[in-house]
């Protein structure tokens, strides 16, 4: 299949770049034990996603650097909402800003509800809790509604509410643990320590899930065995991400792909025509990772599921493409040319390339809270 941004962006240029000085405000607040040197490092973090941004909204954060599970770098858990799919697809038309962004909300199914290949529920057609994907077009709740973050609804310009996630200090939009159990590097402008992991960039990992980064297959995943089976019609988990996640079988039904297994899923904004760069699958039935990250060792960019030792983390030019298109302002898009040696399967930011150590580190998921039905 083709690259997506070889293919679709032969002629790019910001529409806009929303009001002028625009950016997002970050307001932190931090859990007691929180090393200066770590509040710094998230702040840095913060800095990165807000010089790439041009959305007037501010954020709230709870952040935190404590001891976690083994084997994870960071965590976070995001407060999301629920909006019907109608006032969120007008939403995102209001908000275009670039001809990403045109193309994206143009390949959205339009009326009230979208379809999606379906996998697990009680009401499979195959069988309950079968693996066999089916096409759920039935316009029952699961089709006419998505749950976004509420940092992303900020930035379409969705209404939200206050809510206050268990370990938030207060109302907040997203809260951030890091494992102080590991070594981390929090001055990766040297190059990042050999025996150490880059602490600004897993922040900037997890504030990207907080801007919406974030998969609702997780929780299909992870609750698709029995007796937590549920029916099609009594979940509405599907993210903005979601609206583009794709597989060669859901793109020739024109709907997207919304299945718990291990078949390729793709990144695409125009309907699945072309594909785009791979995400991972599901912990449970997938390839091992969230299916809230873009697919392990192909160096994509930034929402990968994995860091290694030594291995800097940059924002990239696929990383910023989602971000834009699922409804944040993004300044500057990338250029053709960037994408062009993208496609070629280099990562350049800033005219660096993104590097990854030969030894693996451990996987640093989003953090999703468990729908038991």
């Amino acid at each position: 299949m083709k690259t997506l941004l070889t293919a679709i962006t032969l002629a790019t240029a910001a529409v806009a770049a929303g009001p002028a000085g625009a950016v997002p405000v970050f307001n932190f607040q931090f859990t007691p034990g929180t090393s200066a040197q770590a509040q710094q490092g998230f702040i840095a973090a913060a800095t990165r996603w807000s010089n790439l941004l041009a959305d007037d909204v501010t954020i709230n954060l709870t952040v935190g650097f404590n001891p976690l599970s083994p084997g994870v770098l960071g965590q976070a858990q995001s407060a999301r909402q629920a909006y019907s799919y109608s006032a969120f697809r007008q939403e995102l038309v209001n908000d275009i800003t670039s001809t990403f962004d045109t193309t994206a909300t143009a390949s959205l199914a339009g009326g009230n509800t979208f379809g999606m290949l379906l996998n697990r529920t009680s009401n499979n057609p195959n069988g309950p809790g079968s693996a066999t994907p089916w096409l759920d077009n039935d316009a029952d709740a699961n089709n006419a509604f998505v749950r976004v973050t509420t940092a992303e609804a900020k930035a379409i310009g969705l209404a939200t509410r206050a809510q206050t996630l268990s370990g938030c200090l207060g109302p907040c939009d997203a809260f951030i643990q890091f494992n102080s159990n590991f070594t981390f590097d929090f001055n990766p402008t040297d190059g990042v320590s050999a025996t150490a992991y880059d602490f600004i960039g897993t922040a900037a990992h997890e504030i990207g899930h907080a801007l919406g980064f974030v998969s609702g297959v997780d929780i299909l995943d992870n609750n698709a065995t029995p007796p937590n089976l549920f029916p099609d019609n009594d979940f509405t988990w599907v993210s903005g991400l979601d609206m583009f996640r794709y597989s060669a079988q859901s793109a020739a039904l024109g709907v997207i792909d919304w299945s718990a297994d291990n078949r390729d899923k793709f990144f695409s904004i125009d309907g699945g025509a072309t594909a785009g760069p791979r995400f991972s699958n599901g912990v449970m039935f997938g390839d091992g990772r969230q299916a809230s990250h873009w697919k392990d060792d192909l160096f994509i960019g930034l929402m990968d599921p994995t860091a290694g030792l030594g291995e800097a983390l940059a924002i990239s030019p696929d990383d910023l493409l989602a971000m834009d298109v699922i409804g944040w302002d993004v300044s500057p898009i990338p250029e053709p040319s960037t994408c062009a040696m993208l496609g070629a399967g280099l990562l350049v930011l800033g005219g660096r390339a993104l590097r990854r150590s030969v030894g693996k580190a451990a996987r640093k998921p989003a953090v999703f809270r468990k729908n038991k039905k």
